[in-house]
């Protein structure tokens, strides 16, 4: 899991800049631990800290964006798919075919995005795999989609108010293909990887400066260590939430679970 590696690294790094820093500062002359020395590493810190708390409440407000952006527009998908097979229902038995291909798309689709949860009951293809979860897209499901499209299009009209509701079928189609492509880009990672290297570079200094100045004792040490954990706790959330479908922390699938509760119907 992307996220646990990420925190674990970081937290790696914090503690082997505090351990040189340790390891450094006996090595070092007299002159270079006066007061005023200390005092001015002090004020550094202060200010490395300053725009790293900072840098850090800003990621973590954007990846809590992003995640309830996701979260919201999966709850938009999911009213989209029950007012499309409203008027697929309305049109007639013509549309029975396109609609049984619709619910086993939408089965596909929650058994294969959450794969750890209970897969929903009916007959749909149970084998097409896992998504790539940074991602989000698969063949196969994208293929069942084209399927309902193909269908729509093959029907034949009898009069202007059926061609008027197919018209509107084939809009709302295509509303619905758009908000699973929206769906699909929102679940790339929006971290920039050079941002997250500079980021880390700066705690490493902050560490390496604290174990420099810190007294050689235990409650020292383990105090430092407790601040680690806590940069890699928030690291941690951070790559979590800019991964809405994979991690522990995920959107949740009872939209479209209530979605193809009325698709059933």
């Amino acid at each position: 899991m992307a996220e646990v590696g990420s925190a674990l690294l970081v937290f790696a790094l914090l503690l082997l800049a505090t351990s040189l820093g340790v390891w450094v500062r006996p090595l070092l002359p007299e002159e270079h631990k006066a007061h005023e020395t200390v005092q001015l590493v002090q004020l550094v810190i202060g200010m490395l800290v300053t725009f790293a708390a900072l840098v850090l409440g800003l990621m973590t407000a954007s990846a809590k964006s992003s995640f309830d952006t996701a979260s919201n527009d999966l709850r938009s998908y999911a009213a989209d798919l029950i007012e499309f097979d409203t008027t697929l229902r309305d049109f007639g038995n013509d549309t029975d075919e396109a609609r049984r291909l619709l619910r086993q798309y939408t089965s596909a689709a929650i058994a294969s995005t959450w794969p750890h949860e209970p897969a929903p009951s009916g007959d749909y293809p149970k084998n097409i795999g896992p998504q790539d979860s940074k991602r989000l897209e698969n063949v196969q499901l994208g293929d069942m989609l084209t399927d309902v499209g193909r269908q729509l299009r093959q029907l034949r009209t009898r009069d202007s108010l059926e061609a008027g509701a197919l018209d509107d079928a084939l809009a709302q189609y295509r509303r619905v293909v758009d908000a699973r492509w929206k769906l699909i880009e929102e679940a790339h990672s929006s971290i920039s990887q050079p941002f997250f290297k500079t980021l880390t570079f700066w705690l490493c200094v902050i560490f390496l400066s604290f174990g420099l100045i810190a007294p050689r004792n235990a409650l020292a040490l383990v105090t430092i260590s407790l601040g680690a954990v806590s940069i890699a706790s928030a690291i941690y959330v951070i790559v979590d939430l800019d991964t809405p479908f994979s991690g522990p922390i995920v959107i949740s699938s009872q939209p479209l679970r209530d979605a193809l509760t009325h698709l059933k119907r």
